[in-house]
């Protein structure tokens, strides 16, 4: 098999990268090749070639090419492009893995560089001249089935590497029909490895795959396999998290992975606040994650108005309410046409009085349904009228008393 013209290809300084590693001794490799054979826009571009980080280096700075050396011990290379990024690493074998880093050792050997590598889709290898694809392990009929499969042993390369498990249900969520029932069982039998991996790397891929094609149904297999339970036991169901898919698509909103997560949470600030911490989301992705499972105060619009679009699309959609979602996605959320000079300036001493009559211009505008300028400067002469008033009758008040006595 050939690829004849992937997208990729005609990415700027590709070819000359490709000309200075020289032809015959790089190849295009993984994701990239995968994508292109199935029609898809690949994100990332990686080349695999026979010269050692060193050499890659040497010949990369002699053309001009802006080289960073990202990952020498592991054989990685970095070519700054004028179109992007282009990883370059060596061919690797593994010398020594503990389930969760690996001591490699380079060599010019191209099917034991694929021998390492996860998944048969993913240790395909194009030629940068001919376009040939070279498969070692039989990945381009599993393309063709859509069928995830490691390469080699699936128990063995969950010891090699316990993120392996998520993986597996990444790429089925995203290619897989069918799945394989030996990687299958190897995840189930290892579940529990996934509990010696930084909570990081379990969120970056947990991430990835609840935005992917299959998530829903994928989650679903997960959960009653048990695989979840051993980082995640908060997730008894998938239930929210397929009538939000539904609701997402009706809505016309893309699948959103703090969304989806919600989802699978009960629904309780507390809880999601302790799985944040204990995946280490950052401090926005905490926050979203709380607040999608607190109710919402008020109107829809008052919920965009006084928490922020993004958190009350998100509470219309886990709510189900696709029509609601679709209004606020499109809503330009103003602000408060008002300022305290502006209740100064008709008579109002600077002080408590300002920021309390403030709020409550505010508080009847968002009641109203966000009336325009106008009616906010009715409303701001009304509580102004209102505050002088009560001023004066009190001042005559305490002037009748003095006379009195």
């Amino acid at each position: 098999m050939k690829l004849s013209a992937p997208p990729w290809r005609g990415r700027e300084g590709v070819d000359a990268l490709v000309a200075t590693l020289g032809a015959g001794e790089v190849r295009f490799v993984g994701g990239a090749v995968r994508d292109a054979l199935l029609g898809l826009k690949a994100d990332d571009l990686d080349l695999a070639t026979v010269h050692e980080p060193g050499e890659v280096l040497r010949r990369l700075r002699a053309a001009g090419i802006r080289a960073v050396p990202t990952g020498l011990a592991h054989g990685t290379v970095t070519a700054v492009l004028a179109s992007g990024p282009v990883e370059v690493t060596t061919l690797r074998r593994d010398v020594a893995t503990d389930g969760r880093h690996a001591v490699v050792a380079f060599t010019a050997d191209w099917r034991a560089d694929a021998a390492r590598r996860d998944f048969t889709m993913n240790a395909l290898y194009a030629d940068p001249v001919s376009g040939a694809v070279s498969d070692y392990f039989g990945g381009l009929d599993d393309l063709e089935a859509r069928r995830v499969r490691f390469i080699g042993d699936p128990l063995q390369r969950i010891a090699e590497d316990h993120l392996r498990i998520l993986r597996f249900f990444r790429f089925h969520a995203r290619f897989g029909d069918a799945v394989d029932r030996e990687g299958l069982d190897a995840c189930i039998g290892r579940a529990n490895d996934l509990m010696a991996l930084s909570r990081e790397r379990i969120a970056a891929e947990l991430l990835k795959l609840l935005v992917a094609r299959g998530a829903v149904a994928v989650a679903a297999l997960m959960l009653d396999r048990g695989i979840l339970a051993p980082v995640l036991p908060e997730i008894t169901g998938t239930a929210a998290l397929a009538r939000l898919a539904a609701t997402e698509a009706e809505a016309g909103q893309a699948p959103d992975p703090i969304r989806r997560l919600a989802a699978l949470l009960p629904r309780e600030p507390a809880v999601a606040d302790v799985v944040a911490a204990r995946l280490k989301l950052s401090k926005a992705q905490r926050q979203r994650l709380t607040t999608a499972a607190t109710d919402r105060a008020g109107s829809p619009r008052e919920d965009a108005y006084r928490s922020g679009r993004e958190y009350a699309v998100d509470r219309a959609l886990l709510a189900g309410d696709a029509a609601t979602a679709r209004d606020l996605a499109s809503w330009p959320v103003p602000p408060l046409p008002l300022t305290g000079g502006a209740l100064v300036a008709r008579g109002l001493r600077k002080g408590p009085d300002v920021a309390a009559t403030l709020k409550r211009v505010e508080a009847r505008w968002i009641a109203e349904g966000f009336p325009d300028q106008r009616r906010v400067e009715s409303l701001a002469d009304e509580e102004v009228a209102a505050i002088l008033r009560s001023a004066s009758n009190s001042n005559a008040a305490s002037a009748s008393s003095g006379r009195e006595k």
